[in-house]
């Protein structure tokens, strides 16, 4: 018999999300590993973009003495992340199928994200732009002109710490919406089984009707990220590990429905 079609955005139990533990944090990150190990070389590839892009802010920070500001960028990237899985999502399923992903596969996943998607990732950027600017008017009013450099960074003065600890209050109410938000939405409009009102809601529904496992996930998540991101050739290999776990943990939340017989 053939297979069923993919489910679709009308389809009530595609958005029923299923029951989670620890054990499947774990489960998705092995299985995040697997596949960078797979594909490493292509994987690091899409990366490194990112990777040039943190070195360049970065050298613009030192060169304006505000180093204490990439604290901010590196807990910004957690709200443009979104952005960036639909890339990662192509190669995922393309190695998925038992076939050799390539650089096309990355654009392919681009291309594939439905307008609900984009939609998503600009709302991303929009809150981006919102937590940068409250973390400059932050660091004007906390550190001033004070020249700092990654050098003095490494010092940990008080007024860092201080800067760095309302400045994560802040960004964090912002990153808890938009990870109840997108964490589940993206993928379910990337697949076809959600539209854009739907997927949110189901996002939601998930990230809060499994609020313990979820926020373990986004505490994980959040640490290896911006961890990574303070020490950019990290980003080489947590970015797509997390990014291939990320999927894999959606179908673990959302599974497919299974083939008709």
């Amino acid at each position: 018999m053939p297979a069923s079609a993919p489910p679709s955005s009308s389809d009530p139990s595609s958005l029923r999300p299923a029951p989670l533990g620890l054990a499947d944090l774990g489960g998705a990150l092995r299985f995040g590993i697997t596949q960078f190990r797979a594909i490493p070389l292509l994987s690091m590839a899409f990366a490194l973009l990112f990777v040039v892009i943190g070195a360049l802010l970065f050298g613009i920070l030192e060169f304006g003495a505000i180093a204490p500001m990439s604290l901010s960028l590196a807990g910004g990237f957690m709200l443009v992340g979104p952005v960036l899985l639909a890339g990662f999502f192509g190669v995922s399923d393309k190695l998925r199928k038992g076939r050799q992903p390539s650089f096309g596969d990355i654009w392919s996943g681009f291309r594939q994200m439905p307008r609900g998607g984009w939609v998503v990732s600009f709302v991303c950027g929009l809150l981006f732009l919102i937590w940068i600017t409250d973390a400059g008017i932050l660091y004007g009013f906390m550190v001033g002109r004070e020249p700092i450099g990654f050098v003095r960074l490494l010092r940990i003065e008080q007024v860092v710490m201080d800067y760095a600890g309302y400045s994560a209050i802040m960004g964090g109410v912002l990153a808890f919406i938009l990870f109840a938000v997108s964490a589940f939405s993206i993928p379910l409009i990337y697949d076809g089984r959600a539209t854009l009102v739907s997927g949110v809601v189901a996002s939601v529904r998930a990230v809060f009707g499994r609020f313990g496992v979820m926020m373990c996930w986004a505490f994980l998540l959040a640490a290896v990220i911006m961890g990574s991101v303070m020490a950019l050739p990290l980003l080489l290999v947590s970015l797509p590990v997390m990014a291939y776990a990320s999927r894999e943990l959606y179908f673990r939340t959302f599974p497919p429905a299974a083939p008709a017989t």
